[in-house]
Parts: C-alpha cells; sequence; structure tokens
C-alpha cells in the first residue's frame, strides 16, 4: 500500500511513539483512515462524485476522520489510539500531520460550532471509560482527499456538494490551541423601549426586522395586550415566547383560520362536493346543538369533525381521552398467558418536511425522535413505526437542480440514512418504508414518521396539575439547535432561507431518547407522573408552558450543553431528547434518582403556581410574565374564503393507463410498467431500517422467501415484558399523489378507504380501525382557490369517515408546502390502525402454485367518481373474514402500477409463477384502481361468493409470468423492477464475498462442563448507551430458566464509571454467563462498532473477573451483532482471552453495499462444538433476523483453514437449501466463507451477528424457515 501511494506515512510506531512521550502538546491531532478493502465510504463516494457531478477524471478518493484531542495523559492517549479511535486490523494512523502526497487535492469538514457531534460526543465517552478520569474534550472532522485532474471549478463544486452550509463548514487546518469553547457572557434581556407607543408604521418595520412568523395583526394584538393590560413594554423574550406559542407549528394557526365562505366550482363532479359540505354543516349541527354558531367553521373543525360525529353518536367505544394531549389513544383488551388486562395503545403521525429539506439527517432524525416522543410521554412504550416520504425524483443529476436546493437524491439519501440511524439506535421495528415520487415535491420534501407504542391502562396516570407541584427537566441538555423551529417550519421559503436556516434544525441523540423508554417502562416510575409533555416544537415556554396555566420557571437550572447560551434561547431552543414531567413534590427525589439509574439528567426546573401566569426568570430578571388567557388567544383569528375547484371527470387518474403502455404490445407494457419510478422497487431503501429489533414484528417489510413481495402494511405484538400474547396491531397508510393532484377531495377519500383496504387484506377488521391523518399543502396565502385544496381534502375524508364508520382521532397538519411558486400536490396520508392477532396476519406472496387468482375491483359510484361506500364496507368486512380463516392464502391492494404490478409483486418474494387467464383490459392492468383487490384463493372461487370478482389467472411451478401468450422470466421482470433506484439505493455491492475455502461440518461436540452444575445459571447482561436489545434477550434467556442481572452502564462522571465498573465486577463473578447483547454502544462511534464495550472490558478489574468466569468457573460467554462486535475486538473469539489485537487478527468491518442491512437470513450450523449449539445437528438450517451495518467478517486464509480446522467456524449464511454463499441475496454483508459467527477454541465462547435472541410465536410468519437455534436453552442447560 506505501508503495501505490506516494505520500508520508507516520504511523503510530516506536518512532511516533517515543515523539509523544517527550512532549504532548495540550491538543493532540490523529487522523485514521480506513485501509484498502475496508474503505467502502470512500469508494462510495468516488463512485456519487463520478455520477452525480460528472467529474469522470475523479480516479480516487481518500477518506479520513481527523480527532483533535486535549485533557489526556501521554499514556492515556497511546492506549485511546488503538482501541478506541482506530483499530489496528483495519485502520491506518497519522500523528499530527497528513500529507496524501503530488497528483491529490485535499479538504476537511466539520460540524459548525454547537451542532451536535455523536462521533465526537462517543469518542469523548469511550475514552472516558477507557481512562476512568474526567471527559476529555475531543473535535472530530472529515478529510476528504481527490486524485486525478480537477479543476478550481471541480473542487469547488465538489466542496458545495459535499458540505451542506446549515450544519457543516470548510474546515480549517491549523490546529486550534484548545478545544475549549469560548465562552461570551450573554448580555442581559432587553426590553423593546417604545414598543407600546410604536406607531403602524414602525410597528410593521419592527416586524419585518425581527423574522417573526405571527403576521402583523398578531404583533399589533401583542402591542395592545402590553399596553392595555401590562401597561409596560415587553422583552424581546416574551415577544419570542409569543411566537414561538402560536407559529402555526404549535397552534395550528392555518387549520385554526375561519373560513367566512366556501364555494365550489360548477362542473361535472361538483354535486358530489356540495353533498358532502352538506353532510359537514349537518353533522356540525347534530355534534354542536345551539353552539354551533359560536364554532367557527375551520380546517380544523373539518378535519376532526368525522371522529365528533362517531363520538356523538356513541361509535367510538375504545378512545381514550383526557386533558394531557399526547397522541391517538384507545383503549384495548390485551390477552396475556390466558387472562386479559387493559392496555392503552396510541399511535402519532408527525412531519420534518422543512428540516429534512434543508439538513435532511438530522431533520429526518429528529422527525422519528418527535414521533417517538409523543407516545412515550403519555408513557407508551414505542415498539414499531412506519416511515412515508415523498420526492422528487432522485435520479435527477445536480446541474438540474434548482438554485436554491439540495439534489434530491442528497436529500432522499441523506433523510433515509438519518431516519434509519435514529430507529435503528434506539431500537425501534421500523416495519414498512415507502417513498412517493412526484415532482411537487421538489418544492419541499414530504418526511412522515408514524409509531405506535402501548402500555398498560394502570400504569398511566393522568392528574390536574396542583400549585406546588415540581416540574422535572428529564433528558438531553439545551443548546442552540432547533432555536426557532417551530417558527421556521411556519415561514414561507425562498431560494435564500438555506443559508439562514441553520439553526432552526434540531439534532438528535437517539441514546439518550432510549434510556427515557426504559425509565418510563417502570411501572414505579410511570405512576409517579402526573402529566408530562415532550420538548418537541417551542422548547421550554411551549413543553413546559402547555402543563398548567400558572408556572414559575426558572432559566438559570435548565442544564445547558454549553456556556452562553442567553435567556432568549433557554426559553425557545428545540434541543431534543427532553421531556417536562410534573411530580408530586414529595416524589421529585425518587424520581431523580430513578433517573439516575438509568444514566439519565433530571433537574426540577419549575414549579405550578395558582396565578394563571407563565412567568420565566433568568439571572434574577423576570423576563417573562404573560397571562394564561393572553397566551391562550392564539393571536388574531385569521379569516379566509375558500373556492374549491371541481375536478375534470376525462381526466380522472384513478382509471388512466399510464402514458406509454396503452399503445405498446401488452407483454412490453407489462415490463416497462414494473420500471415506472412510482413502481420499482424500494428495497435498497427499505432494508436501511431495523425491522425486528423488539422481537415482536409479525410481517418482514419483504415477504417469501427471496423477500421481494413488499407487504401491505405493518403488524407487531404488543410490547409485553413477561408472558406471550397474540395480540397485535396492524398499521397501513393509503395516498395516491396523482389522484390527489386530479382532485384533492376524491384523494382524500380514496387515501382513507385504501389504508383501510390495505388492514383488510391483512385480515384486520376495518369497522374497528382507527384513523389519524397528515395533511400536507402549499401556503395557502390569501387566495381562496389555494384554501380550496385542503377544505376539498377534508371534506373528501369526513365523507368516508362517516360513511365508512371509521374516525380519525388525530393528525398533523404541515402547511407551508412551497418554494418560491412551486407547490407540493395537496397531500392528506391517511394511516389506519386495528388491532387483531398475530397468528392470522395475512401476507402479499403466492403461497402455492396451482392456486387460482382473482381479481376483486373496489366498488365505485360512477356519478361520483366514489366508492360506493355500502357495497365498499361489505366487501372490507368479507375479505378481513376471508383472510382470517385461511380461505385466501395471500392478498394484496392495488396501488400505482396496477393489478399487473401487483401480481408481479406477489410472484417475486416465492418465485411462483402466475399465468393469465385470457384477455384483460388494459385499464385493469395498469390503472391505478386504488382499494381494488388481488387474492390467492385456497380454494377455488367459491368463497367470494356475494361480491363481485372475476378469476384472473392461477399460480404457476415455473418462475415465469404468462400473458397474451407471451412468457416473461420472474428473473428478468425482477432486474427491471430493481433497476431504476439502484444507483440511488443499492441492492448489489461493487464487490463480492470472497470464498476461498470450503468449510466442511464439524460434528465433534465439545466435552468441556462447567465446575459447578446451576440449577438456574445467572446472566449477566450490561446495557452501555446505546444497547438497544437488553429486552429481547433478557426474555429469551429468562424463558430457558435463567436468571438475569442487568446492569446500566453509567457514565455521567467519573464517580458514576467508578460506580459501574465496581458493580460489574462483582455482576460477572456472580454469574456464570456474560451476555453482550446487540445495540449501537456509542452510536457505532467513534467509526466502529462494539468500542465502548470492548473498551469497558479491558478494564484490569473486569477482565480479571472475566478471565476467572472462563477459566476457572467453566463459564460461558455469548455475543450477538454488537455483542460479537466487541468479542472479536477484545481477541475472546476466536482466542479464547483478551488480548492485544494484532494487524493479522479476524475482524468484523463495513458490510459490502456500505449500509445497514435489515433482513431474515438463512443459516447452517457448520460445527456443533460450541455449547450453545447443543441443541442443534450439524447441518441444520435456520432463519434468522440480521440489523448491522457493519457486519462483514474478515479473516486471512491462514486463520480462516485454523478455524475450519478446529470447528470454530460455528455458522455460515447459506441458501434456504444449506450452501454457503457468496451471493449478496444470503450474504447480507459479503462475510468472507459466509462467515456469520465464530466461537473460542473450546466453543464456550460464540460471537455471531444474527439475533437469535429475536424469536417467538408468529413472528416473522411470512419468511418460511425454523426461526430456533435453541442457544438459550443450550446455554442453560450446560450447566445442568
Amino acid at each position: 500500500m506505501e508503495a501505490a501511494y506516494n505520500y508520508p506515512k507516520y504511523k503510530f510506531g516506536a518512532k511516533a511513539r517515543k515523539g509523544m512521550v517527550q512532549k504532548m502538546p495540550n491538543v493532540v491531532r490523529i487522523f485514521i483512515e480506513k485501509r484498502e478493502g475496508f474503505n467502502v465510504e470512500a469508494r462510495q463516494m468516488l463512485s456519487d462524485l463520478r455520477d452525480n457531478l460528472g467529474l469522470h477524471s475523479l480516479k480516487s478518493v481518500r477518506l479520513l476522520n481527523r480527532y483533535d484531542v486535549e485533557g489526556l495523559t501521554t499514556d492515556e492517549f497511546k492506549r485511546a489510539c488503538n482501541t478506541v479511535f482506530s483499530e489496528p486490523n483495519v485502520d491506518d494512523v497519522y500523528y499530527e500531520t497528513f500529507n496524501p502526497g503530488d497528483g491529490w487535492r485535499m479538504f476537511a469538514m466539520e460540524y459548525l460550532p454547537g451542532q451536535y457531534d455523536q462521533r465526537a460526543d462517543s469518542a469523548a465517552q469511550c475514552v472516558q471509560l477507557l481512562t476512568q478520569g474526567e471527559r476529555p474534550r475531543v473535535a472530530s472532522a472529515q478529510v476528504i482527499c481527490l486524485q486525478g485532474h480537477i479543476s478550481d471549478e471541480a473542487f469547488a463544486k465538489v466542496k458545495s456538494y459535499l458540505v451542506n452550509p446549515v450544519e457543516s463548514r470548510i474546515a480549517s487546518s491549523v490546529k486550534p490551541e484548545t478545544l475549549d469553547m469560548p465562552i461570551v457572557q450573554p448580555d442581559d434581556v432587553r426590553r423593546i423601549d417604545g414598543f407600546i407607543d410604536m406607531t403602524s408604521e414602525q410597528l410593521e418595520a419592527y416586524w419585518g426586522s425581527m423574522g417573526f412568523a405571527m403576521s402583523p395583526a398578531d404583533l399589533a394584538f401583542c402591542q395592545s395586550y402590553f399596553r392595555d393590560e401590562e401597561g409596560r413594554d415587553p422583552s424581546v423574550t416574551e415577544l419570542k415566547v409569543i411566537d414561538t406559542y402560536w407559529s402555526d407549528h404549535c397552534r395550528h394557526t392555518t387549520f385554526l383560520t375561519k373560513l367566512n365562505n366556501i364555494s365550489i366550482e360548477e362542473g361535472a363532479l361538483s354535486s358530489v362536493i356540495e353533498a358532502a359540505l352538506s353532510a359537514y354543516y349537518e353533522a356540525r349541527q347534530e355534534v354542536y346543538g345551539d353552539k354551533k354558531d359560536k364554532k367557527n367553521v375551520t380546517l380544523m373543525d373539518m378535519a376532526t369533525m368525522g371522529m365528533r360525529l362517531l363520538k356523538k353518536r356513541g361509535l367510538i367505544p375504545d378512545l381514550d381521552e383526557s386533558d394531557e394531549i399526547n397522541a391517538c389513544s384507545i383503549e384495548v383488551p390485551v390477552e396475556i398467558d390466558g387472562h386479559t388486562e387493559k392496555w392503552l395503545v396510541q399511535f402519532k403521525n408527525e412531519t420534518h418536511n422543512h428540516p429534512t429539506e434543508i439538513e435532511p439527517f438530522g431533520g429526518a432524525a429528529t422527525c422519528l425522535g418527535g414521533a417517538i416522543r409523543d407516545p412515550l410521554s403519555g408513557r407508551a412504550y414505542v415498539y414499531q413505526a412506519m416511515r412515508v416520504t415523498g420526492s422528487g425524483d432522485p435520479r435527477v443529476s445536480l446541474k438540474d437542480t434548482m438554485t436554491g436546493k439540495l439534489p434530491s437524491r442528497k436529500i432522499t439519501t441523506g433523510a433515509a440514512a438519518g431516519y434509519s440511524s435514529y430507529g435503528n439506535q434506539i431500537g425501534l421495528a421500523t416495519g414498512q418504508v415507502s417513498e412517493l415520487y412526484d415532482s411537487g415535491y421538489v418544492a419541499k420534501r414530504l418526511e412522515i414518521g408514524a409509531v405506535i407504542g402501548a402500555s398498560p391502562k394502570e400504569n398511566v396516570i393522568r392528574a390536574v396539575p396542583q400549585p406546588g407541584d415540581v416540574i422535572v427537566l428529564l433528558g438531553g441538555r439545551t443548546g442552540r439547535d432547533g432555536c426557532g423551529g417551530a417558527t421556521g417550519s411556519s415561514k414561507a421559503h425562498t431560494s435564500d432561507s438555506i443559508d439562514t436556516c441553520g439553526a432552526e434544525v434540531q439534532k438528535g441523540n437517539p441514546p439518550t431518547e432510549r434510556k427515557i423508554q426504559r425509565l418510563f417502562r417502570n411501572p414505579v416510575v410511570s405512576r409517579m407522573i402526573r402529566r408530562c409533555n415532550d420538548f418537541g416544537a417551542g422548547g421550554v415556554c411551549v413543553a413546559i408552558g402547555e402543563l398548567a396555566d400558572g408556572l414559575r420557571i426558572e432559566l438559570d437550572k435548565v442544564p445547558k450543553k454549553y456556556e452562553g447560551l442567553d435567556g432568549t434561547e433557554l426559553a425557545i431552543s428545540e434541543s431534543q431528547e427532553r421531556m417536562a414531567v410534573v411530580l408530586d413534590s414529595k416524589d421529585v427525589d425518587a424520581f431523580i434518582s430513578a433517573a439516575l439509574e438509568e444514566n439519565l439528567e433530571a433537574t426540577s426546573v419549575a414549579v405550578v403556581t395558582k396565578e394563571a401566569r407563565l412567568r420565566m426568570k433568568w439571572r434574577g430578571d423576570l423576563i417573562v410574565d404573560i397571562s394564561r388567557d393572553f397566551l391562550n388567544t392564539n393571536g388574531v383569528t385569521q379569516t379566509a374564503d375558500a373556492y374549491i375547484m371541481a375536478p375534470n371527470p376525462k381526466a380522472e387518474y384513478r382509471t388512466t393507463v399510464p402514458a406509454g403502455l396503452a399503445i405498446i404490445p401488452v407483454e412490453e407494457a407489462f415490463v416497462e410498467n414494473l420500471g415506472r419510478l412510482e413502481v420499482a422497487s424500494q428495497k435498497g431503501l427499505v432494508e436501511r431500517f431495523d425491522a425486528s429489533i423488539g422481537a415482536a414484528t409479525v410481517n418482514m417489510p419483504f415477504a417469501g422467501v427471496y423477500q421481494l413481495s413488499p407487504e401491505d402494511g405493518m403488524a407487531a405484538n404488543l410490547p409485553v415484558l413477561t408472558g406471550e400474547t397474540d395480540t397485535a396491531t396492524a398499521m397501513t397508510f393509503g395516498f395516491i399523489p396523482g389522484i390527489s393532484r386530479w382532485s384533492p377531495f376524491h384523494g382524500a377519500a380514496f387515501a382513507v378507504t385504501l389504508s383501510l383496504a390495505k388492514l383488510a387484506a391483512m385480515g384486520a377488521d376495518t369497522t374497528r380501525a382507527r384513523l389519524t391523518f397528515q395533511e400536507y399543502f402549499e401556503r395557502l396565502r390569501n387566495a381562496p382557490e389555494r384554501w380550496g385544496k385542503p377544505a376539498a381534502a377534508l371534506l373528501g375524508a369526513f365523507l368516508a369517515q362517516r360513511e365508512m364508520g371509521v374516525p380519525s382521532i388525530g393528525g398533523k397538519d404541515s402547511m407551508s408546502g412551497s418554494f418560491n411558486e412551486l407547490d407540493v400536490p395537496p397531500t392528506l396520508v391517511s394511516f389506519a390502525v386495528g388491532v387483531m392477532k398475530a397468528s392470522q396476519v395475512g401476507t402479499a406472496a403466492f403461497q402455492k402454485t396451482g392456486s387460482l387468482v382473482a381479481f376483486v375491483p373496489l366498488p365505485i359510484d360512477e356519478q361520483s367518481r366514489l366508492p360506493d361506500w355500502k357495497l365498499t364496507k361489505k366487501l372490507f368486512e368479507k375479505i378481513s373474514s376471508l383472510v382470517t380463516s385461511g380461505a385466501v392464502r395471500s392478498a394484496s391492494v392495488v396501488r400505482e402500477g396496477g393489478m399487473a404490478a401487483t401480481v408481479a409483486r406477489m410472484c417475486f418474494g416465492n418465485k411462483i409463477g402466475f399465468a393469465f387467464h385470457g384477455n384483460i383490459d388494459r385499464t385493469t392492468l395498469f390503472a391505478p384502481l386504488a382499494g381494488s383487490f388481488v387474492l390467492e384463493l385456497k380454494e377455488g372461487d367459491g368463497c367470494l361468493d356475494g361480491i363481485e370478482y372475476s378469476v384472473i389467472g392461477s399460480t404457476l411451478e415455473e418462475p415465469a409470468i404468462i400473458i397474451d401468450n407471451c412468457e416473461l422470466l420472474l428473473e428478468d421482470l425482477v432486474d427491471r423492477w430493481m433497476k431504476p433506484l439502484e444507483k440511488v439505493f443499492p441492492n448489489v455491492p461493487n464487490e463480492h464475498a470472497y470464498m476461498p475455502t470450503a468449510v466442511p461440518l464439524y460434528k465433534e461436540r465439545s466435552v468441556s462442563a462447567p465446575s459447578v452444575s446451576v440449577a438456574k445459571p445467572r446472566v449477566f447482561i450490561p446495557v452501555f448507551p446505546g444497547t438497544n436489545c437488553e429486552y429481547d434477550t433478557a426474555r429469551a434467556f429468562e424463558k430457558a430458566g435463567a436468571v438475569t442481572d442487568v446492569l446500566i452502564v453509567k457514565n455521567l462522571s467519573a464517580a458514576d464509571i467508578e460506580s459501574t465498573i465496581e458493580r460489574m465486577e462483582k455482576s460477572i463473578r456472580a454469574s456464570q454467563i456474560v451476555m453482550l447483547p446487540g445495540g449501537f454502544s456509542g452510536g457505532d462511534e467513534p467509526d466502529g462498532s462494539g468500542k465502548f464495550i470492548a473498551t469497558t472490558f479491558r478494564n484490569p478489574r473486569i477482565a480479571d473477573a472475566v478471565a476467572d468466569l472462563l477459566q476457572t468457573r467453566d463459564g460461558l460467554m455469548l455475543g450477538i451483532c454488537n455483542g460479537f462486535q466487541a468479542l472479536i475486538k477484545l481477541g475472546l473469539v476466536p482466542y479464547g482471552r483478551i488480548v492485544e489485537i494484532t494487524e493479522q487478527d479476524p475482524t468484523l468491518t463495513f458490510n459490502t453495499l456500505g449500509r445497514h442491512v435489515s433482513r431474515m437470513v438463512y443459516t447452517r450450523v457448520t460445527s456443533v462444538k460450541s455449547p450453545w449449539l447443543a441443541g442443534c445437528e450439524a447441518g441444520d438450517i435456520h432463519c434468522i433476523p440480521v440489523s448491522h451495518g457493519e457486519g462483514r467478517f474478515y479473516a486471512s486464509e491462514g486463520i480462516l483453514h485454523k478455524l475450519a480446522a478446529n470447528g470454530q467456524i460455528a455458522t455460515q449464511y447459506v441458501t434456504p437449501d444449506g450452501k454457503p454463499s457468496a451471493d449478496i441475496t444470503w450474504n447480507p454483508n459479503g462475510s468472507i466463507c459466509a462467515v456469520e459467527g465464530i466461537t473460542s477454541p473450546d466453543g464456550r465462547i460464540f460471537g455471531k451477528m444474527g439475533h437469535s435472541e429475536r424469536r417467538g410465536e408468529s413472528l416473522y410468519k411470512n419468511v418460511p424457515g425454523n426461526k430456533n437455534q435453541h442457544l438459550f436453552e443450550s446455554g442453560v442447560a450446560y450447566f445442568k
């Protein structure tokens, strides 16, 4: 390698170390680079720059992570270099300076000051675990080196492409003298002298200078209040707080605008919209009675009228209501081990459209974080998520990107990385991911996160806060990130916005939110909470300000990330992972103590007062003192008119065959249809998201042996801590942009219908479904025809709710979908939630050959072009019953791509072919007849009596689709389906796994036995910051008969670390098994997984306890995923003891795909030497979930041969028939020799990537295979 690159290299050899010993500067700098073969990210960037910037002269890219470190001794830094910052068998290290040599151009980029840098933070935490001293200061940057003929213009283009000014900047090459942030003491909060005496012209000018989201009329209203009621000028903080409180994001200002007049354009379909408007007015009369005239007609009233009407009629008996508004909440009976408990199921959808548009990673990450916190603040444990997004074509090149916009590809890939990173780290199963492509989303991206949580009802206490109650701020600290987020997302956006919005983007810290989830899952803690609010939009002033009418908030007590924040910033910052909790004063100490046990900070910052005023004090100055009555006005009531345009029935999107498919031969049209962007496979996107964490997922996102049939929705068992349940929730979404563009009214009605149809296809009872809506529209301004779009959509949704008897019990509106003159398509996404038995959940993959297949059209009223509601309701009930009874083997709902694409997708999962019978018209084949069904029938079509249907064909053993006497091979169809997005979301890596040798089955079992037999062995399970598999792991061991000892690793202070080490040593010495569970310890940072765990276990006291367990007491160790990564970094596998790692040692590194991979894999038990595999036979094949970004096993051929000969290659990735494979279809990470798990020489230490602990009845049922390896039973039996 040194010969290949002509540059000076300063590794940490003897000379470098000697120099460091002689003199250690205050700040020391190192550069870390992945070696050739491990530099996956660099190779991906090379491809990206060539493809998207057209830099074909670019020959090579090198990436280095640069760390500046302060606060360590020479010896501490030396130890950190080879354990924390780098890995000897993967990385090259350069000390102080780095020069790539001639022919290279180089620059570095870093986060803006104050932005959260997880890599630097994790590095500092990890080093502190190593030293057990004070936490050092660490700053990180990424160095990019380019080789080739790179002009100055091209170099500038690369910098502009890679550096998003909202979050990052070009980093200086000069090493700083110190990493201490310069602290500038902020000035006192000033009063706006003369505010109450300003003329209207002066007030207008002041409004323009402050960048307020509120209107000039609102500011004038504030002036009147402070002049007439307070008799004083306001502080800057007060105006900023009011602006935040009244923002559209926090107070739904647009949705609460009074609609004076709603009119409808004359047209062929006007009458159906007029009828819906009349039905809405009638519902208002029924719901409000004599108070109707006091209730304004608003978009909000339209959005909630369906629920209000059905509630008035007594049709929502399961609705859980309280003054504490956190999320949609329903009461559900849950059967656990034969007895029934009352649970609350809470669900919520959240958008971060504006933040994701300007900073994709952080915006999307905090979209999910915010969605989680809503039900979490309601004390629900959030266990499954769905992601629905809208994007422009991500294949558009940079040169064709609009000025002032990030490229669609950069937005969509960055957002996917951010959302998946957050969800994967916090340990939330993402059951469905879908991206909708429409040119309108170039205006502003759609980024929705929808989540479901649940908890026993008895654990949720909702009480009215009383004077004297204390408010505790829990979780993360406060910084400048997110300042103005609520108001920022409410403003108009133009070409200049990206340069001014940086501070508005929140930054996520998923390990902290995971700790809050653990804390709130404790019933003792949960029952202390009288009321809770999450820190989303608005920060302290809203999150705490909404908890009670009277509050006194001490801003000086708010924990800060760094000094220098002024009172206004402390009041409005939207720093993430924080909760405001109302407690009885007698419970405060116990609550804070419980939080500290979960490694969480908790601080009393406010008290509830009798007087209904919001007061905030900073530096002894009362900077906010506002009456609750004034705040609750939400500003001046706005008024508008709405004019609804009548849709043209001749342009109806739902029944239109896509352009180009109407005239070419039908077999060609079938192939081309699959290659349309709206239809193309998104498997490379979906698999970034962990779908199996929590051991509750009923169906994986893709069904079948080949995992290629996308499911219509997601389902998961409720998250019971003990016992077994068959009670599951199912969630689907419905929305097709093209229908809504044609008619927002019909688009919303069909969104509801489609979401319910998908539930029916899964087997859920749609009559008991509950909905939540996501509305996303252009800025409405003062244009009645623009107001008419959301008004029409909400009327369509109202009509669907009323006619189907299914209410929307919540939702989220976002009304700023415009960029200059470009608007998003009218968007109303319907999310449907149902409760059903996990064992009865259906699938969308064909199951058998020789089955008849039927097409069932959605009943349509031809006059209105809407569903025939009575027949539709009857149809959905029929489909649901057929799925749950087993009369229908598989079912899927038609959407974009029509029935043709639906049939193809159903074929792909199990490679079951299909033959169409007779000629089928092209509208039925290719039009998006949303809400229609394709059904695989078990025993003929007699079960479909009473509904309209047609038998369209039958399934075949031959892997092909036969249409119009033409045979289309499934393999070719899959390729066409996968191709459009392959460069954006790759499924095939640039390199294949290396298979240097065949590994024979090893059938000789270990003869080792423990020194002492134990009836119930004790299992020690450490939970590091970022660990997320501890619940699944403990449950698996306890079910096998073990006793678990779960220890939360605390590292908030040096004293916490010392206490943790002491407790950890005692626990290991008292246990028979040490289990290292999966997760993202330290967020898999700095630039490598398992470092937190490995660093801690190298502590001499811990290492000695482990040696005693293994060498004296004949104990066992198991590491899964992140735990396996730690075992191999310690040398415990393959060597059986903790050793110093060298360049020659095996390792686990980044997947060849360069991304996280979540799917089911088939693994073969290759060796039964390990006691952990005593319940298996050599050659047994299992179907196991994997979810990792760094699972590629690598070792030299010499080591591989030794491992194989000694029976240490325990498990391998194989095809379903048991053949070890290099193919990415079966070998998900590109592991050499398809190695999935290895052991120590005697087999007592086992490390593996597959999540064998994620098991249970009815899990992953849409992917066939044996899912129980009996690992945990074998480990327990070893001691008997």
